[in-house]
């Protein structure tokens, strides 16, 4: 597949529109009741924010920190927490999100629950826990702040003013004793809903968050001697040698100047894009899947980017990219598909200097040019190796850098049809650096994973390429043709 869409700035609008704010309620604030546990003794004390006070919303989002106030360190594994909320429906189902946190989304997991014994404030609740890597709290510090959402499975608006947990006028961190806490199965702070302790059997209402079992995968060590080694074509892959966009007009497409390496024990693959200045002199480089098979699940892997040329002079406005996609049956057609990690070291598209995006598409027109999509952005430098993740489920598009949530997509930029994997490297143009003198630029590839239809932490991520490796498993493709 030619992955010709050549992009522009104007491809950067984010056409998904923010949540409007909600109707405000009337300033009369939920006191906090006496906690049934004394904080200071027991060690834990839960503060709470909210960052959408109305009474609706598209969803919740009730930040919280941990402190520490005893005297001794805390293994935050051994810490639950629970926000207690009113369900919509009896039927409803939720979906949990962490947006960002001190401690990484990753090592925060978040589960729902029925409560045995109903009020009319709350029968359902979100229970908060940490993994091993979270680490400890040591006697005065907390995890600094855990951005956490959840929503309906619908994206349905939610009700929160008769939420048992939720306090709209709690704009800022403060105590908030009506979000309970355990340490090892024992209350040490908050008072739960009357006639439900934090100790109480869960009912839960969604799936476990246990590591996933066995499915369709894709997993490539990309283990090859060079572009022509025949594995490359049998497994699935083509190293792209057709003319067109992406990029600079007359450039090529370089087969050769994908190589293969031994580093740290595994192999790398490796793309290099040069130019001399010229469209003759610029070999962009690039390898997908041949086959359009991949849609729901979680794609990962491990690239390192770079900021400067390998040799030569530095300027060049290049990409670096992870991404999926299909090809566009018509200009703004509805079912194409792309999800990008793209990294211009020296800026492009309007940007002074270097910015990783992640985009979601719904659909463009080349020309005159029109985009529909989201992205999120980080304007710093990601010169070195990176953790690369995301999630495709049937409610939304989350984005992971090492291990650390870097943005979240909505429903309306979901794929309709299957999409080919890819890594390419390529120059916008010539404009960053007019000097006619050879310059090479290298992307790196460690490996490339697929699991069909799971969504995956990316500390299950890690733990399945590690079990693929120490199997001494270079390459498995269990995912069916499309």
């Amino acid at each position: 597949m030619n992955t010709s869409r050549r992009k522009h700035p104007r491809s950067r609008l984010r056409t998904a529109a923010a949540s409007a704010a909600a109707v405000a309620l009337a300033a009369t604030g939920l006191a906090a009741l006496p906690s049934s546990a004394n904080a200071a003794a027991d060690g834990i004390v839960v503060q709470y924010r909210t960052s959408a006070s109305g009474a609706s919303a598209d969803q919740s989002e009730p930040w919280l920190k941990v402190r520490n106030a005893g005297s001794a360190s805390v293994p935050l594994s051994s810490v639950k927490v629970r926000y207690y909320f009113k369900a919509d429906s009896a039927s409803a189902a939720y979906r949990f999100a962490c947006s960002w946190a001190v401690k990484g989304c990753a090592n925060i997991t978040g589960t729902f629950g029925t409560l045995a014994s109903p009020t009319a404030t709350a029968d359902r609740y979100l229970e908060i826990g940490f993994t091993p890597g979270a680490g400890s709290l040591a006697p005065g510090a907390d995890t600094g702040d855990m951005q956490l959402r959840f929503h309906q499975a619908s994206w349905a608006s939610l009700i929160q003013s008769d939420d048992y947990s939720f306090g709209p006028d709690r704009t800022t961190y403060g105590d908030w004793s009506k979000v309970t806490a355990q340490v090892n199965g024992s209350l040490v702070w908050g008072q739960a809903p009357a006639g439900n302790g934090p100790t109480d059997p869960p009912d839960p209402t969604d799936p476990p968050t246990d590591p996933p079992g066995d499915g369709a995968r894709l997993f490539d060590d990309f283990n090859y001697s060079s572009h022509t080694d025949p594995r490359i074509n049998a497994n699935g892959w083509s190293v792209r040698s057709n003319s067109g966009g992406p990029g600079v007009p007359g450039a090529t497409w370089a087969p050769e100047n994908v190589t293969f390496t031994a580093q740290s024990g595994n192999s790398v693959m490796n793309l290099e894009t040069s130019t001399a200045g010229t469209g003759a002199s610029t070999k962009h480089t690039e390898i997908l899947t041949r086959s359009m098979k991949f849609k729901n699940g979680t794609y990962a892997s491990r690239v390192k980017f770079s900021d400067a040329p390998r040799s030569g002079p530095d300027g060049d406005r290049i990409v670096q990219t992870f991404f999926t996609i299909n090809d566009l049956k018509a200009p703004m057609a509805k079912d194409y598909a792309e999800y990008d990690f793209e990294y211009l070291p020296n800026g492009g598209w309007g940007e002074p200097a270097n910015i990783l995006y992640t985009t979601s598409w719904d659909t463009y027109r080349p020309d005159p040019w029109e985009a529909v999509n989201q992205h999120s952005s980080d304007r710093r430098s990601y010169a070195g190796w990176h953790d690369l993740v995301v999630t495709i489920d049937n409610n939304q598009i989350t984005y992971y850098v090492d291990g650390q949530h870097f943005g979240t997509h909505g429903a309306a930029f979901l794929p309709e049809r299957p999409m080919s994997i890819n890594f390419n490297q390529w120059l916008i143009d010539l404009e960053g650096q007019p000097s006619t003198t050879p310059r090479a630029y290298d992307q790196q590839v460690d490996y490339v994973l697929h699991v069909k239809d799971q969504v995956l932490t990316p500390a299950q991520v890690n733990a399945l390429v590690g079990s693929y490796r120490s199997a001494g498993k270079t390459f498995e493709d269990t995912v069916p043709g499309s």
